[in-house]
């Protein structure tokens, strides 16, 4: 019995994911923990990388395997304002979420 491809582009949801950070794939492999040449090689190839691969990417670009798997309509239902603050949220490398966050919290009060 032949398994059946799956629905869901996992490759192009990377390249997407990565680029509206602006990432390189190299930048992609270094937050991630994967080398380059093994995201190189999944989309030469067309390969889909397994579970714990793509969970390393999903680590390195800040979201979870859900939100990774979830359809773009899933954020309708916030502003415009919420929007542009999360396109620009995911741009961000982890370490500068981290000094970001550190920022907002230094804002409020205790």
């Amino acid at each position: 019995m032949e398994r059946e491809k799956p629905n869901f582009d996992i490759l192009g949801r990377i390249d997407r994911e990565r680029l509206a950070r602006g990432w390189s794939e190299y930048t992609l492999a270094e937050n991630s923990g994967l080398t380059q040449s093994t995201l190189s090689t999944w989309r030469r190839r067309n390969l889909q990388p397994n579970v714990t691969s793509i969970e390393k990417i999903c680590h390195g670009l800040g979201i979870t395997l859900s939100q990774f798997f979830e359809e773009d309509t899933a954020i309708h239902h916030l502003t415009e304002e919420q929007k542009s603050l999360l396109t620009t949220w995911d741009r961000l490398s982890p370490s500068q979420r981290t000094a970001i966050l550190d920022l907002i919290q230094a804002f409020l009060p205790e």
